[in-house]
């Protein structure tokens, strides 16, 4: 059993799919699968069915997978934390954030990161913050920004507030709430909603904030996008309650009006709360930097 055949399993396991994941790991199918076969051969056991269509991970394999995963990243940390004693940050920064992020310019962070650590990689990966501290916690993310309701704090995993704001009502330019100052919970009930999936932290800002208020609402049209529910606010099909810098950043033709004692979102910086890896440490480093104390 070699270390190549460790990153094989694993890279076929995430694809379902020989070629792809020959072609992530830049060799020839015909020698990932001959690696990957000898390797069964020396375990004893089938890791994968293979079929026409597709590929499936036995319960040997799923297994075998796991471990082989946590191998992988103790070989990582083990050359990353020799490159630190010499101060040099290598490895590859696995960050997680929402779509809705407000609190950092992503991107900013990033250029910074890469600049202090040219040798350092990134992956960047969008998805809910209940999604992404799950990550956290398993070890698939290194770094997750996180925007929460203010009642509820990430389990599992370290964290650091980045910022806070109360939500806004977005409404489109025409509307009759565009000119007020600002408005109550009270005031939308009975009105057409654009917001988040049913379940996720994005939407439970909302659906508390209403439900303790005892006002009934329409979510009529769900997305994983901000964009598109600021487009569906735009053709005046909806509104929708959203963080003040999304909207600012968002469409022109949409206005933000101050909700009294709406719902807060908390931002925060997630991660590993036992041994960050040098990589996430070396990002939280600038998330310092660019945050306000």
């Amino acid at each position: 059993m070699d270390l190549s055949q460790l990153r094989y399993v694993v890279a076929v396991a995430d694809a379902s799919n020989f070629t792809r994941a020959a072609e992530h790991c830049f060799v020839t199918q015909s020698a990932l699968s001959h690696q990957i076969a000898a390797l069964e051969r020396e375990l004893g056991q089938r890791l994968f069915v293979r079929s026409s269509r597709s590929v499936r991970v036995t319960e040997a394999g799923s297994a075998f997978v796991a471990r082989a995963r946590e191998a992988l990243r103790a070989i990582e940390s083990a050359r990353e934390d020799a490159a630190a004693t010499a101060g040099n940050v290598v490895g590859t920064l696995r960050l997680g954030v929402i779509p809705t992020v407000t609190a950092i310019d992503v991107p900013g962070a990033l250029v910074r990161f890469r600049t202090e650590h040219p040798s350092a990689r990134v992956e960047l990966r969008v998805g809910n913050s209940d999604a992404l501290v799950a990550d956290v916690r398993s070890g698939e993310l290194d770094v997750a920004l996180l925007g929460l309701r203010e009642e509820v704090l990430p389990r599992g995993v370290a964290v650091r507030e980045i910022g806070r704001e109360r939500l806004v009502v977005a409404v489109p330019r025409t509307h009759a709430l565009a000119r007020r100052a600002d408005v109550a919970l009270s005031d939308l009930g009975g009105m057409t909603f654009a917001d988040f999936p049913a379940g996720t932290s994005g939407r439970a800002q909302s659906d508390v904030a209403f439900g303790e208020a005892g006002v009934e609402r329409d979510v009529a049209f769900e997305a994983d996008s901000a964009e598109l529910i600021l487009g569906l606010v735009t053709a005046d099909l909806a509104v929708s309650l959203l963080a003040p810098g999304v909207v600012a950043g968002g469409a022109r033709d949409v206005i933000a009006v101050p909700v009294r004692q709406g719902p807060v979102r908390i931002e925060y910086a997630a991660w590993d709360a036992d041994a960050p890896r040098s990589v996430a440490r070396a990002f939280l480093r600038v998330v310092d930097a660019v945050v306000p104390t």
